[in-house]
């Protein structure tokens, strides 16, 4: 019986030893891990606020992708699918038109800080125009023999 409490007041020795020598080591690898308990938070940051990319035709889909540090809180505007903090997270967008988003984040001191970025849409290109006045051309039956349907003819033959 003597030995087991022996063997307890040790280990009760040794660990107040250990807890006493990293407690007096402030700047410590080992102190690291320990968060501290109702001591601040730092300050609010974000990380990262980018879209996949910097243009886009209408109806494509892009994402937009985000990260924060110590936020309590985070929006995300023009209205998106709910967010939250996170250090890295990508949401699929596909923006109808040219679109600011920003980004407010909001730390647990009640500081708040915000970005802003731009996403261009562009609108399908217009298709060639050819030199072929189409005023001068119409469709009429084919003239060819053996063949049926319709052929382009041009109102201007050739002198």
């Amino acid at each position: 019986m003597l030995s087991w409490l022996s063997g307890r007041v040790t280990a009760a020795i040794v660990l107040m030893v250990a807890t006493w020598a990293i407690g007096g080591v402030p700047d410590s690898s080992v102190r690291s891990w320990i968060p501290p308990v109702g001591g601040p938070h730092g300050a609010v940051r974000i990380l990262r606020f980018y879209a996949t990319t910097g243009s886009l035709m209408r109806g494509d889909k892009a994402q937009l992708c985000y990260g924060v540090a110590n936020a309590k809180s985070v929006r995300i505007s023009p209205s998106l699918e709910p967010v939250a903090p996170a250090a890295n997270r990508c949401l699929d967008i596909v923006p109808e038109h040219t679109t600011h988003y920003t980004i407010l984040a909001e730390g647990f001191d009640g500081n708040v800080v915000t970005r802003v970025i731009t996403l261009v849409v562009e609108t399908a290109p217009l298709p060639h125009r050819s030199n072929m006045n189409l005023a001068s051309y119409f469709f009429a039956p084919s003239s060819d023999a053996g063949k049926s349907g319709w052929a382009l003819h041009s109102s201007q033959e050739p002198s």
